[in-house]
């Protein structure tokens, strides 16, 4: 029979793993959070009345007569993913390059992220690109999100993408035609641009998350996302205080990585900060540092990949001299990976020693709480009660301690929000009276359809659109082009067929190297336009299909979190999986990839040469 538990006593307290206990308070804890509508939110690229939330703040919209002009290779988006596309077409000899993007300047997400001590979570002399090829070193080992848009910015700099940058600037529609063999890129001013290529590189980050809390538009105070952050109301900076602050009460709902990150400066701005938490998360140490005087002298050239590789094999859990990172994600991300099994072992064997490690982290991570957090009951409700991978870990040294100030008061309510009133917000059955609401509510996930990501129609041979071959899950060949859309090529991501990483900039980079050398060798061998082959993507698709893991039964025993589709895992197709498996293999298909260029024959597609009377 299994124990009633609480947090202070049984296996929570002792350290001791009874199962049935475990499970029992993990499934609780899930089930207050599986409430219809847990999942809505706003279109706002549909008109929604809270669309002007994605207006940029930062730049000002400057009018411009409409172009009509003619590139080599047309990229969607200018963030991380964009930049370092473009940076390697260069590299690769392409000379007319056009970036498209609805921002007013360069970076995606670190255009758009600018509130107050936003940090990346990965070590940034792996996830910042190319510190080689720029001679650059991060100042510290998670750096500000500022000094990476910086760093983005060089990038651009160095390899002369701005130029012919269309910036604060929509893409409509992206058509193939068929007699110019161009894709043709309409956009919302007025442009046309038609590109030999078209390289769709949105990002996986890009559509901002709103809830539809009822009577959000009766509040009469002020309010914005955390990815517009209102600096004119705030007042202060990035690394400032934010002193317009002084004598107001704030409502932040959310606890994700933009909440966790913001609550320190605003803890010591505002008179009072109310955190309403739907569901607490693991938050790990940071261990962040200046990088040491003498990081730079024993580098070797070729130091940013080997780091990045031994990253990666570290987290899939393979092995490895040193972890050369040594962080957060190495020690306990990582650490069910590099579990050896034991020949006698059966999977349920292995599945259970697999739980009891599990556990182990993410008692860790509950004792942690209680050790900085000294309101009994605060520290109770903030302890997350799910497996390690049931939401993305966070890592941070300062966010749990403010709960310690007195001006901060973390309100649970893992019911939702009943609504905003035109004062506050009422929850748990009391109106929150607030001077400002701050909605810390991200991103749509990153296993959002590549079709919304794109967030515009792309329309392929004999007129099908994107969404219409992709309606029932990801088509295409290594997740990065796609038959009936010839001459196009995507960014490879999680959920479209490629691989996953941990540090996106690591597939990016090997995303955008595949990408710029082989439009390079297609112009080398003289070849007008090329398609993938159905029969080609069809036994990719199958290769997917066949080693798709179903985690189904896993996946809904966890908290709705973005990682299990907000509680809905059997709405996970399997088309959408990874090349290998699982999280994918990634070196693997790192040398597929290779392979394939070193081949020279375009293997698995359809290649059409430039007519002779061009």
């Amino acid at each position: 029979m299994t124990e009633t538990i609480d947090e202070n006593d049984g296996p929570f307290g002792s350290g001791v793993f009874d199962r049935d206990a475990v499970r029992a308070k993990y499934l609780a804890e899930r089930d207050k959070r599986l409430w219809e509508g847990r999942a809505d939110i706003r279109d706002l690229a549909g008109g929604d009345e809270f669309a002007n939330y994605r207006d940029d703040p930062f730049t000002p919209f400057l009018e411009r007569p409409a172009v009509d002009e003619d590139a080599d290779v047309v990229i969607i988006g200018a963030g991380l993913a964009g930049i370092c596309v473009g940076a390697q077409l260069r590299l690769a000899g392409v000379e007319n390059i056009c970036m498209i993007d609805e921002a007013g300047g360069f970076g995606g997400t670190w255009y758009w992220n600018r509130y107050p001590e936003l940090m990346c979570d990965v070590e940034s002399y792996i996830y910042l690109p190319m510190l080689e090829e720029l001679d650059y070193m991060p100042t510290r080992k998670y750096v500000s999100g500022e000094e990476i848009r910086q760093h983005l910015l060089a990038i651009v700099g160095k390899y002369d993408l701005a130029g012919e940058a269309r910036l604060h600037t929509r893409s409509e529609s992206s058509t193939w035609d068929e007699e110019l063999a161009r894709w043709v890129i309409r956009t919302d001013r007025g442009d046309t641009i038609r590109a030999r290529h078209l390289v769709l590189a949105t990002g996986i980050l890009n559509l901002m998350k709103l809830p539809t809390i009822p009577g959000m538009a009766d509040f009469v105070g002020r309010s914005f996302h955390t990815a517009r952050w209102d600096y004119e109301y705030t007042g202060g900076g990035q690394k400032e205080k934010l002193h317009k602050l002084e004598g107001k009460t704030v409502g932040v709902i959310g606890t994700g990585a933009s909440a966790i990150q913001s609550l320190r400066p605003l803890s010591e701005s505002a008179k009072q900060v109310y955190v309403l938490q739907r569901t607490p998360n693991a938050i790990g140490v940071r261990g962040d540092c200046p990088t040491p005087p003498d990081f730079c002298e024993t580098l070797e050239p070729g130091w940013q990949k080997k780091r990045m590789d031994n990253f990666q094999a570290v987290i899939l859990g393979l092995p490895v001299e040193a972890d050369l990172v040594d962080d957060g994600w190495t020690r306990d991300f990582a650490r069910t990976r590099r579990l050896q099994r034991d020949p006698s072992w059966s999977p349920r064997e292995y599945g259970q020693r697999i739980e009891e490690v599990d556990f182990e982290i993410m008692e860790e991570h509950r004792t942690r709480v209680g050790d900085l957090v000294h309101d009994a009951d605060t520290a109770a409700a903030l302890k997350p009660y799910f497996r390690y991978m049931c939401k993305r870990p966070l890592f941070h040294d300062e966010f749990l301690q403010a709960f310690n100030n007195p001006n901060v008061t973390l309100i649970d309510c893992s019911g939702g929000i009943e609504r905003v009133t035109d004062r506050g917000v009422l929850v748990n059955g009391e109106e929150l009276e607030l001077d400002c609401i701050i909605y810390a509510t991200g991103f749509e996930a990153e296993m959002t359809p590549l079709p919304r990501r794109v967030n515009h129609n792309v329309i392929g041979s004999g007129g099908v659109t994107l969404a219409e071959k992709w309606a029932d899950g990801s088509a295409s060949l290594w997740g990065m082009a796609s038959s009936g859309f010839p001459n196009m090529f995507i960014m490879p991501a999680p959920g479209q067929q490629a691989v996953v990483t941990v540090n996106y900039t690591h597939l990016a980079m090997e995303g955008a190297e595949h990408i710029a050398q082989t439009v390079a060798l297609l112009k080398d061998q003289n070849v007008e336009w090329c398609d993938v082959t159905p029969e080609a993507e069809n036994a990719w698709c199958q290769s997917i299909i066949d080693t798709w893991i179903d985690g189904t039964a896993a996946m809904a025993d966890c908290t709705p979190s973005r990682i299990n589709n907000e509680g809905r895992p059997e709405d996970m197709r399997p088309r959408d999986g990874n090349w290998g498996g699982g999280f994918g293999d990634f070196f693997g298909y790192r040398q597929l990839l290779a392979d394939w260029r070193n081949a020279g024959d375009f293997a698995g597609f359809e290649v059409h040469a430039v007519p002779a009377e061009r």
